[in-house]
């Protein structure tokens, strides 16, 4: 099977293995055998955040990861109260808008996308809204690639008697994430991302407690609804509603390729991915957009030459021809590209990938070292 080496933020490279794991006899999802497979995913995505699998339980769902957003925004907030969104970037940005469309109060506590979130605003916030009952932000605000201080955002709103939910949708089974050190109530992802399997089956990881006592909040959605969703878990061992079967089967097999790595070896090989980008990118004297102390260690957005031939999409579609896939940057004021080290590649692609890319600038005519103005 050809191999393609995407360097996008997601879906993310994956094993031979985990895409022959969907060819698989055909099996109606309400069948006991089938739901006793969903128990055990759901066990296994609890403990890859280091969860009590008493206190923490995981909800699954059809669709992106936006849908995570979707449903702890419109699930977890009580009747007059509202929300607080520390927003540095695109995905953050994504739940203000999430609020919006279902007219949740909110505030959205606005930062750069360059820069951290003041700790001191923050705080200033919550001592100034008492009605606050729930705060959140993104993990790696994939469109920068910035590490959002999560255990002290989460450390302020248990403070302040908030519930805290954190999009980890680009660092859940890559970047070590631990619930109770890290203070988070929910966190969230897809399995196209760090699991390195298929799109189209997402999950909501958090404390049963509080789902619990979210059955008597308003109900806003009714697909969406993190309770209903968790109730019929609990009752059957089934999703709500049909799930992705072929999906379900090739994250299960990702997940036995993640407990053989083990977390700090894949965490480990990301990183060697990481840094054989930066190495590859400062050879040939690209800028970064977040200063290198603050990234996440899995997406470097990088800004585009001040060279009148540079044109991403002749480089994107030269790479592309040749089996690797750069993407476009997410920030509207700066022209950038990304190179993420997520899935299952490894130092060695980075460098056959700047081989490639070298000929891509070369071909074009782009001078190297690249030239800004």
């Amino acid at each position: 099977m050809k191999r393609n080496i995407l360097l996008n933020p997601g879906p993310s490279t994956t094993t031979d293995s985990v895409k022959m794991a969907q060819v698989v006899p055909d099996i109606c999802p309400r069948e006991k055998e089938f739901a006793s497979l969903m128990k055990g995913l759901r066990e296994d995505l609890v403990r890859i955040v280091h969860g009590d699998t008493d206190k923490y339980t995981s909800v699954l769902f059809c669709g992106s990861g936006t849908i995570n957003i979707d449903v702890c925004m419109n699930s977890l907030l009580p009747e007059g109260k509202k929300i607080l969104i520390v927003d540095n970037g695109a995905y953050s940005t994504r739940a203000v808008e999430i609020c919006e469309y279902y007219g949740l109060p909110h505030i959205d506590l606005k930062f750069a996308v360059d820069e951290l979130p003041d700790l001191k605003v923050v705080e200033q916030t919550l001592k100034d809204n008492e009605d606050i009952a729930l705060v959140h932000t993104t993990h790696n605000e994939t469109g920068t690639g910035i590490l959002n201080p999560i255990r002290e955002i989460g450390a302020l709103a248990h403070k302040y008697g908030a519930v805290f939910t954190v999009d980890t949708t680009s660092t859940y089974a890559m970047r070590p994430i631990n619930l109770d050190e890290d203070n988070i109530d929910f966190c969230m992802a897809s399995a196209q991302k760090g699991l390195m399997a298929m799109t189209g089956l997402s999950y909501v990881i958090g404390n049963r407690r509080i789902i619990e006592e979210s059955k008597n909040y308003p109900k806003r959605s009714y697909y969406c609804n993190l309770y209903l969703q968790y109730e019929f878990f609990e009752k059957t061992g089934q999703m709500h509603f049909t799930p992705p079967v072929q999906t379900i089967y090739a994250t299960i097999q990702a997940l036995k390729e993640y407990w053989q790595e083990g977390e700090e070896a894949k965490w480990a090989r990301h990183t060697r991915v990481f840094e054989a980008i930066h190495k590859g990118l400062d050879e040939l004297g690209f800028k970064d957009v977040i200063k290198r102390e603050w990234q996440a260690g899995l997406v470097v957005s990088t800004i585009y030459p001040d060279d009148p031939n540079w044109d991403f999409d002749k480089v994107h579609d030269y790479c592309y021809e040749r089996g690797f896939t750069i993407y476009p940057g997410k920030i509207s004021t700066t022209n950038t590209f990304r190179l993420c080290a997520l899935g299952a590649i490894d130092e060695q692609d980075i460098v056959d990938f700047f081989k490639v890319f070298k000929e891509a600038l070369e071909i074009n005519g782009v001078a190297m070292p690249v030239k800004y103005n």
